[in-house]
C-alpha cells in the first residue's frame, strides 16, 4: 500500500476530548479515495456508493501527522473497490482500516457507465497517456527507461 497523502491534525480537526474527530477524518479518506478512483478510472465522475465498517483503533492529536493510503482491489464493470488504511505518523500506530469503498464511474448523464480498467494504473502511465494527448506522440521505452 502506498501512502500519498498526509495531513496535519490542527484544532479545527479536533472533538471536544482533543483528539482528531472521527468527521474530519472520513472526510479525508473519502475525498483521498476520490481522487485515487479519479485518477484509477480516468474520469472526474465518479461517486462514492459504499464504504465498508469504519472501526477506530487509536486516534491523533493536536500537531500529529497522519497518512493515508489507498490501494484498487477489485475493478467491476462500472466500479472500483478501495482498501485504505490510516496511520499516525508521529505515533507509528494504526487509526483505521477500511476494507471496502466502492466508486461507480459515471458518464455525462449521471448513469453508471463501463470504464474499461481491469488493474491499477501506474503514475508513470498516466503521465505517459498525458504526454501523447499533449503531443500527439508516444515516446520509446528506451527514452523513458533513460529519462528516469
Amino acid at each position: 500500500m502506498n501512502f500519498h497523502t498526509r495531513k496535519w491534525v490542527k484544532p479545527e480537526d479536533l472533538n471536544p476530548n482533543g483528539t482528531l474527530f472521527g468527521g474530519s477524518l472520513l472526510r479525508w479518506i473519502d475525498e483521498e479515495a476520490a481522487i485515487y478512483a479519479i485518477c484509477q478510472l480516468d474520469n472526474q465522475r465518479v461517486v462514492t456508493k459504499f464504504m465498508s465498517e469504519i472501526n477506530f483503533v487509536s486516534s491523533a492529536r493536536q500537531g500529529d501527522i497522519i497518512e493515508l493510503g489507498m490501494t484498487a482491489t477489485h475493478f467491476g464493470r462500472t466500479s472500483i473497490t478501495l482498501r485504505c488504511e490510516v496511520r499516525n505518523k508521529i505515533t507509528r500506530k494504526k487509526i483505521l482500516t477500511v476494507e471496502r469503498m466502492v466508486f461507480v464511474n459515471l458518464d455525462e448523464a449521471g448513469n453508471p457507465a463501463p470504464h474499461g480498467r481491469e488493474q491499477i494504473r501506474y503514475a508513470d502511465e498516466a503521465y505517459e497517456r498525458y504526454r501523447q494527448t499533449v503531443t500527439g506522440v508516444a515516446e520509446p521505452a528506451a527514452e523513458r527507461e533513460a529519462a528516469h
